[in-house]
């Protein structure tokens, strides 16, 4: 198990990636928008897994903000 997959907020990530793609299987939406949201819901774990794997803080945080800000790209 990589470190990143011990965090809780990696794993809280995961299960709402998982959502999504549940919930934008049975959605009516338009192909942009649909792209849109599944790479921005990839993208919190992706930036998570990259920021753990950094060796200065300034870089960790960095990937984390990231991550938080695709968060608020869906809404």
């Amino acid at each position: 198990m990589f470190d990143f997959e011990k965090l809780v907020v990696y794993q809280k990530a995961k299960a709402y990636n998982k959502d999504v793609i549940g919930f934008l299987a049975g959605a009516d939406i338009d192909k942009i928008t649909y792209n849109q949201i599944r790479r921005a819901s990839l993208s919190i774990m992706l930036n998570i897994a990259e920021g753990t794997g950094r060796f200065t803080k300034r870089d960790r945080k960095n990937f984390y903000v990231i991550s938080r800000d695709s968060v608020f790209k869906q809404f």
